[in-house]
């Protein structure tokens, strides 16, 4: 069975498949930034009641990702057939990289 169509039993299970799709420097890079990006624009959303601006939450965390794995990490986005798990996986891989377990 190849491993983006396989069944996961568990995140712990999932996470390490998913940093796996994420070697390229680039594409962490850009995941960064489109994460950040979500993060600072659902606080300024809520903290100023501008709701309107959660509409470019998809914008900023799927396009930037996409732009990482389509031209730098040549590979389909995690994201196709591991929703739940990929959105997990994109907070926890941030938490990583700014705590220094995986590079930026």
């Amino acid at each position: 069975m190849e491993e983006t169509t396989r069944a996961f039993r568990s995140f712990g299970e999932f996470y390490p498949y998913y940093l796996g799709e994420h070697t390229d420097r680039t594409c962490r890079r850009l995941h960064f930034v489109g994460t950040t990006l979500v993060i600072a624009t659902t606080i300024y959303a809520l903290a100023t009641a501008r709701l309107a601006y959660l509409l470019l939450l998809p914008l900023f965390g799927y396009g930037f990702a996409w732009v990482g794995h389509f031209f730098f990490e040549k590979n389909k986005p995690a994201t196709f057939k591991h929703p739940w798990y990929s959105l997990m996986g994109d907070f926890v891989m941030y938490k990583d990289i700014w705590t220094g377990r995986i590079p930026l």
